[in-house]
């Protein structure tokens, strides 16, 4: 069908809000969430970096847990649900799955909906894969958001936290679908991929790659190991049980040479590796290997053309693709009139002021209905229904208190700011002990950013300049005071002063939260009025 150009009229139902953006839903089960690692020497500045965006309905409730010491015989209760909670006490929804023996001393650590960091400079990011059904088995105690909190608080580099996964899926079980998390610590990150053994064993399987240290990898909700490298001992490690699995629940004949990523392979990735956001930012970052949509499978990681800053994995979040052939707004245009100095008038066809790249799913159906082909969904890496996402920066020649930072955010990731939250920290601002997900709180971090941010989403053409400026505002000022507040807190831990410190930490995390809050209030207001005559 001849494509036209939809008017004002139909365009602006791209402001509505929905709890999906997907075409059809069942295509895209696990099509959420992204991590991009970098390697310390792939880094600009030598740190070893992880990170996550948590798509979906997920807390944002965000409490830093202290660090504890346990008598003998104490139990570690584990539970199911506590992803789902609505502030730090909220016990609605959970179910015990067991427990386990407690250790003598458990570290601090950031606790989000799935915990990113300990005071160790141990960091954790997730996606999901989900992996062919057949594989669950719901009687596994661990759930992938309480693997990573049990060793958060239990271990401080990433090889140790990966045999102890090991150790509590074999004697506990694995409960989860396919899951995917990214574990680094100040000198190396891993990519580790779990599934369960299926619905008759208390197990799972799992496989663990080392991302070399000048190479980037990215996982985005599609199983990423191909060949088990079971010999290299420094890069690899696996249970022992994958390919038994794999044979018994017909994902794999036993002749051909056996890949992880096309055993366990998700429906969403339409049997390759990888889709349109490990394309993009493997071509963003490495444009001279030419990678094409085409190719049958991308590489595990790559080595990018130029060193990777912090601001660059911060920059790609807030990708949506603008200006290249995956622009879902390419086609929403309008014809805009202007006048020339002569007195003559010229028509000029340009992308809608009112169309935005987080198109919803009856609007994308609307403009499919009128004219076949408008919109070609493609799944972005920022997302309007992003609960958080950070990117945490790991440090080794700085004490832990300062050297691992989490850059974290809240919903949209294209237009909310970053919160440094340190190792050091001991505690946050008040306004992170509440969810806001399940109902409107003024109280919530969420909310101090969601109202500007959808409001400059109904008219994205006419205000992402002016929400990209503050947002980079905000990020420069931080990097920029970054130094100061290292030499700091570096001093005071000479002098192992470790009160000083979480004082020093805590103060300087609420003041970027105050900062911050101020300006998306003002925008706020700035985008009222704005829309003043309607929208």
């Amino acid at each position: 069908m001849k494509r036209f150009f939809l008017p004002l009229a139909i365009l602006m139902m791209t402001c509505c809000i929905c709890k999906a953006q997907f075409v059809d839903e069942n295509e895209y089960i696990g099509g959420n969430c992204t991590s991009i690692m970098v390697g310390k020497k792939a880094s600009a500045d030598g740190s070893v970096i992880t990170s996550h965006t948590c798509d979906g309905r997920y807390r944002t409730w965000v409490k830093v847990e202290p660090a504890a010491d346990h008598k003998s015989g104490e139990m570690h209760k584990v539970y199911k649900g506590t992803a789902h909670t609505s502030f730090p006490e909220d016990t609605a929804g959970l179910k015990l799955a067991g427990e386990i023996p407690q250790v003598a001393h458990t570290y601090a650590y950031v606790n989000t909906a799935y915990p990113c960091l300990n005071e160790k400079q141990l960091a954790i990011g997730e996606t999901t894969f989900s992996g062919p059904d057949t594989l669950v088995n719901p009687k596994g105690m661990f759930n992938i958001e309480e693997l990573e909190r049990v060793v958060l608080m239990r271990c401080d580099n990433a090889r140790d936290a990966i045999r102890l996964i090991g150790d509590l899926i074999a004697k506990y079980g694995y409960g989860d679908g396919g899951e995917c998390i990214t574990i680094a610590d100040k000198n190396e990150v891993w990519q580790v991929e779990i599934l369960g053994e299926g619905p008759d064993k208390i197990g799972g399987i799992w496989a663990a790659q080392r991302v070399p240290d000048d190479h980037v990898a990215v996982s985005a909700n599609i199983p990423r190991i191909g060949t088990l490298q079971r010999n290299d001992k420094e890069n690899f490690m696996c249970s022992d049980n994958i390919e038994e699995v794999a044979k018994k629940y017909g994902l794999w004949d036993g002749k051909e040479p056996f890949v992880f990523w096309k055993a366990f392979n998700a429906a969403y990735a339409n049997g390759k590796n990888f889709r349109e956001r490990e394309f993009f930012i493997f071509n963003e970052l490495a444009s001279s290997m030419q990678f094409s949509q085409d190719m049958a499978e991308l590489p595990f990681s790559i080595k990018p053309d130029e060193k990777v800053s912090v601001s660059k994995v911060m920059a790609l979040f807030r990708s949506t693709y603008e200006g290249t052939d995956m622009d879902m707004t390419a086609n929403l245009k309008i014809v805009k009139t202007k006048k020339n100095e002569d007195g003559t008038s010229t028509n000029d066809t340009i992308i809608s002021p009112i169309a935005n790249p987080w198109i919803m799913t009856n609007a994308m159906r609307t403009y499919n209905y009128i004219a076949e082909g408008t919109v070609d969904f493609k799944r972005t890496i920022a997302v309007s229904w992003c609960s958080y996402s950070f990117i945490t920066q790991l440090r080794s020649w700085l004490p832990d208190a300062i050297g691992g930072v989490c850059w974290f955010s809240v919903d949209n990731p294209a237009e909310s700011p970053r919160i440094p939250i340190f190792c050091g920290n001991t505690e946050l601002p008040n306004t992170f002990n509440y969810c806001g997900q399940k109902q409107y709180n003024e109280t919530s971090i969420l909310w101090s950013y969601r109202k500007a941010n959808r409001l400059a989403t109904v008219a994205w053409g006419s205000t992402k300049n002016l929400i990209n400026k503050n947002v980079l505002e905000q990020e420069q000022t931080i990097l920029k005071d970054l130094p100061d507040l290292e030499q700091e807190v570096s001093l005071l831990a000479s002098k192992n002063k470790s009160k000083q410190i979480a004082k020093v930490l805590n103060d300087y995390t609420a003041s970027s939260v105050e900062q911050s809050q101020k300006k998306w209030k003002l925008l706020e207001e700035k985008l009222w009025q704005f829309f003043g005559s309607g929208f």
